[in-house]
């Protein structure tokens, strides 16, 4: 089987390596341009593509693949790639560009894509970080039949995963990629036979994981401790959680809740301060904060972190100045 594969991160990279050890034929990989990257913002290139260059893969990174878009010149060079590819299946991970319709039709099987989510709970971008920022007890990966749609097509193969107490959305995220480059090889061999059946997603249940937005880092100290811990763990390792004291914004990395009530203590308010931990009110519980970090310091344990800026109890932490 001549699997085209289409993916960016290192979600995708996972799922290409797998691939490549299982002894598919692999032409071709699309990856994202490279982007600029690190402190010096030299031009990086994607997981994916890394991997294909180091195993003598073609590669095209074009910046459409649309015909009538904005870069058609791209786009017509990546058809005559594809078309030369002759596949028989297109693998997509994490890819980042939408796939027009003549891109769908072009492989014999069509395109197979790897979702980190129980379709249809979680369409979009950004699965991982909602599932566990919504408090979901579980999530996983499903293989479905690419469709016009935004990850309405057919399911083909689904796998749940529990999500701990404990997950953040980097270490769900390498578990989920494990478990979707597994999910896609047994697919592609079951396609190979025949095997697969598409069954079409529920109508009921869908849900829709936007996008990340730098905004939705900051800490809002009205809402419930529960569900500013699950952000904390949603958004790390980024965009991470932030908030502001002393005219200073402080990232906040790890935190637990307490069982502890506020009392009268205004929400962002400092109730005690000391190497177990930073003792906040929230308008639902207390948050106690373990890990922090200064701008342009290092992500510290609350113990070292008092050492080098003391805090003290009716402080108040408030929304950083934009």
């Amino acid at each position: 089987m001549r699997v085209v594969f289409a993916g960016t991160p290192e979600f995708a990279r996972v799922a290409l390596e797998r691939l490549h050890a299982a002894g598919f034929e692999i032409p071709l990989v699309l990856t994202q341009p490279d982007r600029p990257a690190g402190r010096g913002m030299k031009l990086q290139a994607s997981a994916v593509k890394q991997f294909a260059l180091a195993q003598g893969i073609q590669v095209a990174q074009p910046r459409s693949l649309r015909l009538d878009g904005k870069y058609p010149a791209e786009a017509a060079t990546a058809r005559e790639a594809l078309l030369a590819a002759q596949p028989d299946v297109m693998v997509v991970a994490a890819y980042g560009l939408i796939l027009p319709q003549w891109v769908l039709d072009l492989p014999r099987l069509g395109c197979l894509n790897i979702h980190a989510s129980l379709l249809p709970r979680w369409r979009g971008a950004a699965p991982i970080h909602r599932a566990i920022e919504a408090g979901d007890a579980v999530t996983g990966v499903t293989i479905m039949q690419m469709d016009a749609g935004l990850d309405t097509g057919d399911m083909l193969l689904v796998e749940p995963l529990p999500i701990t107490s404990a997950d953040t959305t980097g270490g769900l995220h390498d578990r989920l990629a494990e478990l979707g480059g597994r999910m896609i090889v047994e697919a592609l061999e079951l396609a190979a036979c025949g095997g697969l059946r598409p069954v079409p997603q529920p109508a009921d249940g869908v849900t829709y994981a936007a996008k990340i937005e730098k905004a939705e880092s900051l800490i809002d100290w009205h809402r419930p401790a529960a569900e500013t811990e699950r952000r904390s763990r949603a958004f790390s390792p980024a965009p991470g959680l932030v908030t502001e004291l002393a005219g200073e914004a402080v990232k906040v990395w790890r935190v637990e809740t307490s069982t502890a009530d506020g009392g009268d203590a205004v929400p962002g308010q400092i109730l005690s301060a000391g190497p177990e931990g930073i003792r906040v009110a929230t308008g639902g519980g207390v948050l106690i904060l373990l890990d922090l970090q200064r701008a342009g310091g290092k992500r510290l344990p609350v113990r070292e972190f008092l050492q080098g800026f003391a805090l003290t109890p009716g402080q108040v932490f408030g929304a950083p100045t934009p």
